[in-house]
C-alpha cells in the first residue's frame, strides 16, 4: 500500500510525531487486527512494595522476557517514563503495560501495573488495585518489611486480591531471606512455602514469578455478553487527541466507532482511539472485558477518574470501587506575574487530568494577587506536582507555605445557613470565620506507622510525644525490629517528621501513616500585625502548645525580610487581643543635629523634639510599603 502525497501542508502536518503515529494506526489497524483472547487467560495485576523495593526493575525484567525491550539494559526503568521520575529515582505514576506471555503452549494477557512506593502517591496504588485481581507484594531481602509494606498488603486484603509474596535482591551480600519470610509470618501469616525469591537486576526467579502469576491469579470474573461497561482508572491530556483515559472493561466489548455516554453525562460519544499500552500504545479495532484499555473520545469526550463509561442501552451503571481522595496539604500557587495567570491556569488543568488526586479552587490574594488553592496528599506530591507544571509546561509559580485543612463548628442561624451546616472545612486561614461564631476547632490526625530497629524505639518514641502523639500497642517484626503507632497531629507529620525520623534512626526507621478523621482540639487563629494593621496573608491556625514558639519565629523572620521605611515598624504576633511577640522595625533617621556647632543644649532638644513628632504625625497617616517580594519569601515554604 503506498501513499503519493503531494501536498506541501499536509506534508509539514505528518512531521509531527504523534499525528504521524495515528496515520499508521489508521493505514495497518485493518491489516494486522490482534487477535482477541479467551477471558480465562487473560491475568491482571500490580506490583506493589516499600519505596525503593524494586518495582520498576522487575518491571524491566517482565518486559524483556515477554518481549517488549531488549535484555541487557539493567537501568532502563522503561515505565519511570516522566522526567520528574528519572532525577529523583522513584516512581510517581501507575503505568500499565499489557504483555504476551505463551504458558503450556497457550497464549495469556498478563496486565500489568508498576506503581509507586511512596506514601504521598498511595492514590496511584488505591485506583490500580480496583483493576487487579491479585498483587506482587515486592519485599526487599537485605531492608526486610517496611511501614509500606504493611500499608498496600493491607490494602490488597481489604480488595480481596491475591498476593503473591516475593522476596527481591536475594542475590546481594547482605541478603537474609530466611529471616524476612518469618518476618512475613510473623506480621501477615504467610507460610515461608510460599513466598518466590527474585533478583530483579539480575533476573533470576522472573521466570518462575510469571508461571505462578499464571497459576495463581485468577482470571477477571466478568460478562461478555452484558452491555458495555468500564470504569476510568486514570486520564491524561494529548496535545493533538484531546483527553484520554485508562479504562478496564467490567463487562461487555467495546469497539472502534462504537457508541457510549459517561455515567456523569447522558451526551454520547463515539470511540476514536481504542489501543493497548505495551507501554507504547498500540492499536486495535475491539477490546473485551477483562481488559485495561486505552480510549480517547475526542476533544469534547474526556471523562473523570472514577466515572463509568457506558454503552447507550446500559441503563445500570453501578457505582465503581475508586475511593475518594482526603486531601492532606494544601497550598497557594499563583503566578510569577499576573500576565502568566492564563498559561498556569491552562497548564494546571492539564495536569490535574494526569495527577487525579490533586483539588483545585480559585483562591486570591491582596498582595499575590489571583490563583489556586490546590490539595496534595503530601509534601513530596506537592514538590513533584510544581516540578512538573515547570517541566512538562513551562509554567512558573510561586508556592505559598502549605497547611493541613481544619474543621470548626460554627453557631448563629445566619452563620449556618451561610455555610450550608454547622462543620465549615477550612483550607486557608484566611477563610477562617469569625472567632466569635466559633464553638470548637477539630484538627486532622493520622495513624502513623514506624518500624525501626529496636536500639532506636527510646529516640522514635521522644520524637512522637514531641509531636504530640498518643501511642498504640506495638508489635515486634523479629528480634531486631519493632513496629509501632501513634495517633498524631496531621500538622506535626507533613512538614518535616520524616526527615527528623531518618536522620535519629540513622535513616533506618521507615514511615507510614493512614488517616484517623478530625478530631478536637485547643486551636487559636493567629493574626500578625504591623502598626495595629492585622496582615491577613500572614493569619495561621496554631495549637496553643506551639503558639509561643510560632510567634517568635514568625515575627523574628519578618523582622529580617521587610525593608526599613521612613517610619517604624512594630511587628506584633497577636492571639485574642493579647501580644505574645514583638519585633520593631527602626524608621531611616536623618541627622537634624548635625549643622549644629555648639551653643546651648536646648537648641538640640528642640529639633529633635520637632523631628519625633514629625515622625508620629507621618506614621498615623502612613501605609507600611511591603514588597511584593517580602511576601513571597515568607509565605514560601
Amino acid at each position: 500500500m503506498v501513499y503519493v502525497i503531494k501536498n506541501t501542508c499536509f506534508l509539514q502536518i505528518l512531521k509531527r510525531k504523534q499525528f504521524f503515529k495515528r496515520f499508521l494506526w489508521r493505514t495497518y489497524s485493518s491489516d494486522s487486527p490482534i487477535q482477541p483472547i479467551d477471558v480465562k487467560r487473560i491475568r491482571n495485576f500490580s506490583i506493589v512494595a516499600h519505596v525503593d523495593h524494586g518495582k520498576s526493575t522487575l518491571a524491566d525484567r517482565l518486559l524483556e522476557i515477554t518481549g517488549v525491550i531488549k535484555p541487557g539494559n539493567e537501568n532502563a526503568q522503561v515505565l519511570d517514563q516522566l522526567q520528574v521520575e528519572r532525577e529523583r529515582g522513584i516512581t510517581v505514576k501507575a503505568v500499565t503495560a499489557s504483555l504476551n506471555y505463551s504458558y503450556n503452549n497457550e497464549p495469556y494477557l498478563l496486565n500489568l501495573i508498576d506503581t509507586p512506593g511512596h506514601v504521598d502517591f498511595s492514590n496511584e496504588v488505591v485506583r490500580s488495585v480496583t483493576a487487579c485481581q491479585g498483587v506482587v507484594l515486592l519485599v526487599d531481602a537485605n531492608e526486610g518489611i517496611q511501614a509500606q509494606t504493611v500499608a498496600v498488603h493491607s490494602l490488597a486484603k481489604r480488595n480481596d486480591l491475591v498476593i503473591l509474596p516475593t522476596l527481591n535482591k536475594v542475590d546481594l551480600p547482605r541478603a537474609d531471606p530466611e529471616k524476612v519470610k518469618n518476618q512475613l509470618k510473623s506480621v501477615f501469616k504467610i507460610e515461608p512455602s510460599d513466598v518466590l525469591q527474585v533478583s530483579a537486576k539480575k533476573g533470576w526467579g522472573v521466570e518462575e514469578l510469571l508461571k505462578a502469576i499464571i497459576t495463581r491469579i485468577p482470571p477477571p470474573n466478568v460478562d461478555t455478553t452484558d452491555h458495555f461497561r468500564a470504569h476510568i482508572i486514570d486520564t491524561w491530556h494529548d496535545k493533538y487527541r484531546g483527553v484520554l483515559c485508562l479504562a478496564y472493561i467490567h463487562s461487555g466489548t467495546l469497539k472502534m466507532g462504537q457508541t457510549v455516554k459517561w455515567k456523569s453525562d447522558v451526551k454520547q460519544h463515539t470511540v476514536k482511539y481504542l489501543a493497548l499500552l505495551r507501554p507504547s500504545e498500540e492499536s486495535i479495532t475491539e477490546a473485551m472485558a477483562g481488559q485495561v484499555v486505552m480510549v480517547g473520545l475526542g476533544t469534547k469526550g474526556g471523562g473523570s477518574v472514577g466515572d463509568t463509561l457506558l454503552s447507550p442501552e446500559a441503563t445500570d451503571g453501578k457505582d465503581t470501587t475508586v475511593p475518594a481522595v482526603r486531601h492532606m496539604v494544601y497550598a497557594g500557587i499563583f503566578p510569577a506575574d499576573q500576565s502568566q495567570h492564563t498559561q498556569l491556569s491552562d497548564s494546571i488543568k492539564k495536569l490535574s487530568l494526569n495527577d487525579s488526586a490533586v483539588s483545585v479552587a480559585v483562591d486570591s490574594s491582596p498582595a499575590l494577587g489571583q490563583g489556586w488553592r490546590v490539595g496534595f496528599l503530601g509534601l513530596l506530591h506537592l514538590d513533584v506536582f510544581t516540578q512538573r507544571l515547570l517541566q512538562e509546561y513551562k509554567a512558573e509559580a510561586i508556592l505559598t507555605a502549605p497547611s493541613v485543612p481544619y474543621k470548626v463548628k460554627v453557631k448563629g442561624a445566619k452563620i449556618i445557613k451561610h455555610y450550608k451546616g454547622e462543620d465549615v472545612i477550612v483550607t486557608n486561614p484566611m477563610q477562617l470565620p469569625d472567632v466569635s461564631n466559633i464553638v470548637e476547632y477539630y484538627e486532622p490526625f493520622v495513624i502513623g506507622t514506624i518500624i525501626s530497629p529496636v536500639e532506636y524505639i527510646g529516640a522514635v518514641n521522644t520524637l512522637c510525644i514531641d509531636r504530640r502523639g498518643n501511642p498504640l500497642p506495638s508489635n515486634a517484626v523479629d528480634d531486631q525490629m519493632t513496629m509501632l503507632q501513634y495517633i498524631l497531629p496531621l500538622s506535626e507529620v507533613v512538614m518535616d517528621f520524616h526527615d527528623t525520623l531518618k536522620s535519629i534512626t540513622s535513616g533506618f526507621a521507615s514511615f507510614d501513616y493512614q488517616d484517623y478523621g478530625f478530631h478536637p482540639s485547643s486551636l487559636v487563629k493567629m493574626d500578625i500585625l504591623l502598626n495595629g494593621v492585622i496582615v491577613d496573608e500572614l493569619t495561621s491556625i496554631v495549637h496553643i502548645s506551639r503558639l509561643e514558639y510560632n510567634a517568635r519565629t514568625l515575627t523574628a523572620r519578618l523582622k529580617e525580610m521587610i525593608p526599613r521605611q521612613m517610619v517604624q515598624v512594630a511587628i506584633q504576633a497577636v492571639v485574642g487581643g493579647k501580644v505574645l511577640a514583638r519585633e520593631t522595625i527602626k524608621a531611616y533617621r536623618k541627622d537634624v543635629t548635625a549643622k549644629l556647632y555648639g551653643g546651648d543644649i536646648t537648641r538640640r532638644k528642640k529639633l529633635l523634639k520637632q523631628q519625633a513628632e514629625g515622625k508620629k504625625k507621618m506614621r498615623s497617616v502612613a501605609n507600611i510599603k511591603i514588597p511584593r517580594n517580602t511576601f513571597i519569601d515568607v509565605l514560601k515554604r
